[in-house]
């Protein structure tokens, strides 16, 4: 019988040999870019519901006029003419209450009036053409939340199956809690994560933060501390307790992979600049949705050197479940 193989830090970058044996095990396939692209969508149409069904409101109170001009009688759909007047929220705050209705009778005089008689489908049409293109907008943001959450998703799982206990900090509430009994969906709400590891050193991992000694925003962030010390993230004033510092790209889009890479190369060539200059030792690693060929031998290349430290694609799971395991034994 096979030798059972003791685990150990040094081991478990042996592990990742094993899984990473190639650039092309780094590889994005066409099918996990499909999958990423349905996911997508998928997320789009679900966030695009409540845009629809105020349209369908919008066309039946709007249906009470008998003329466009009339429209500015309906006192309950004036926030969602102003929409269809091309205005943003944002925009709003800078106008006055007769710059709106100068606003509106923009649209109507231009727009709905031309329209004859199919004014109201008209004015339901350019409410979904802003919102639409306001959910576009918001869309690029919800990329890179959706890859935070798997990532958090995945190390959640690793915690829970070897029965490690951990606290999270809730980014809505900012307090920190206990591990819950039913822990569906926290990932959407958490900032930071503190657990104890098999060497019996406690570790908070905290996600966005402005690294003072790098002078940039950090997707992935490791420190030695407890919550204490963490203090509401003042430890990046610690480079010291910094032990490893991740990007994190969550595009699954082929045609912004280089440029990812790009980007996330020179964060990670900063990080290791700055704290090599100041005499101080980091770990880094990479991780992505989209990698192609290129940036894959790149990517390889970095780790077999060690530059990198780990890297891992976040659409084949073995690869970002074991980065994970790392991780939390760091």
């Amino acid at each position: 019988m096979r030798k059972k193989q003791s685990v150990s830090i040094n081991n478990d970058n042996e592990f990742m040999k094993h899984i990473i044996k190639t650039s092309e095990d780094l590889v994005t396939s066409k099918e996990q870019t499909r999958a990423g692209f349905i996911a997508f969508a998928l997320e789009k149409n679900r966030r695009s519901t409540p845009i629809i069904e105020n349209a369908k409101s919008l066309k039946i109170l709007a249906s009470k006029a008998r003329t466009a001009t009339d429209l500015l009688k309906i006192i309950e759909i004036r926030p969602a003419l102003l929409t269809a007047s091309g205005l943003s929220d944002k925009a709003l705050n800078h106008f006055t209450e007769e710059d709106k209705n100068n606003a509106i009778l923009g649209l109507i005089e231009k727009f709905l009036e031309p329209a004859g008689k199919y004014f109201v489908d008209e004015v339901v049409y350019r409410y979904l053409l802003i919102k639409g293109d306001s959910l576009g907008g918001s869309m690029r943001n919800i990329v890179g939340a959706i890859a935070h959450q798997k990532f958090v998703r995945t190390l959640l799982s690793n915690l829970s199956i070897s029965g490690a206990d951990y606290q999270w900090l809730n980014n809505k509430t900012k307090n920190w809690e206990k591990k819950p009994a039913d822990d569906l969906a926290i990932e959407e709400q958490l900032k930071a994560l503190s657990w104890i590891n098999s060497k019996r050193k406690i570790r908070v991992l905290a996600f966005n933060l402005n690294i003072p000694i790098v002078k940039n925003n950090i997707d992935i962030c490791l420190f030695n501390a407890d919550i204490e010390t963490y203090n509401n993230g003042a430890i990046v004033n610690a480079p010291e307790k910094i032990l490893m510092l991740g990007e994190l790209k969550g595009g699954i889009d082929p045609a912004g992979a280089d440029e990812h890479w790009k980007t996330g190369n020179t964060a990670l060539n900063r990080i290791r600049e700055s704290f090599g200059q100041n005499g101080l030792k980091i770990e880094t690693s990479f991780i992505a949705a989209a990698i192609e060929k290129k940036m894959a031998t790149e990517i390889f290349v970095q780790l077999q050197n060690k530059t990198l430290s780990n890297a891992a694609n976040l659409t084949i799971d073995e690869q970002i479940v074991s980065y994970c395991d790392w991780l939390l034994k760091l």
